[in-house]
């Protein structure tokens, strides 16, 4: 079983916006050497590329993945990804309690708490929580944030 470190996860989606030289930069070893993603209607500079490697970790991959705690209970599920700034992941969004998407509620996860595992293709989140303490954490209120 492969464990990665919820950096990878930061360096991989990084590695979606970053600037390459003049030839495809690889995926985990490329550094953020420009802005990172810009709000705004119009192009900053021109279109660059990067290269995606086999053992890079793709947000689609992470939502829907259950997140467990040390006992090996799922607790939740990864509902979301934060970044900031259009550079950095600052928060794992959680989906917790609720059945069939009635009652469920929402908590950001330092990334730094995460641990992440690929077993025979399978994703699975690993936190040291319980599944009432992630359920009294503070809500995350999608309708609060910026459009």
């Amino acid at each position: 079983m492969k464990t990665l470190a919820i950096s990878v996860l930061a360096l991989s989606l990084s590695a979606a916006t970053v600037f390459a030289q003049s030839e495809a930069a690889p995926g985990a070893d490329a550094t953020l050497s420009g802005p990172g993603v810009t709000a705004g209607a119009a192009p900053v500079m021109p279109v660059r590329y990067v290269s995606i490697q086999s053992g890079d970790l793709l947000s689609s991959r992470l939502i829907g993945t259950d997140i467990y705690n040390a006992q090996n209970e799922e607790i939740g599920e990864i509902s979301d990804i934060a970044i900031a700034d259009g550079k950095a992941v600052v928060g794992i969004v959680a989906s917790v309690g609720g059945f069939l998407g009635v009652g469920t509620s929402y908590v950001v996860l330092d990334p730094s708490s995460v641990s992440l595992s690929n077993a025979d293709g399978t994703w699975k989140a690993h936190v040291d929580t319980t599944k009432e303490d992630l359920s009294n954490a503070p809500k995350l209120d999608y309708d609060k944030l910026s459009k």
